[in-house]
């Protein structure tokens, strides 16, 4: 798995998990998925994303979207 599906898939897993927090415990998870919504909409304006960063420090192999 590379950076690019690794991304995808962390930003996928948490927005899952605070819909479904939010829908079970309080709604307040539901800053969980915003937060990663705008995440998202900030990497692909900027270019930069903190999650490929601790990602590509882990080892994960490199893709051609956060190379």
């Amino acid at each position: 798995m590379n950076i690019d599906r690794a991304v995808m898939a962390l930003a996928g897993t948490l927005t899952l998990l605070g819909a479904a927090a939010a829908a079970f415990l309080t709604p307040w998870w539901l800053l969980l998925p915003a937060f990663v919504g705008a995440n998202l909409l900030q990497a692909s304006i900027t270019g930069f994303c903190p999650a490929a960063t601790i990602l590509r420090r882990l080892g994960v192999p490199i893709g051609r979207a956060f190379g």
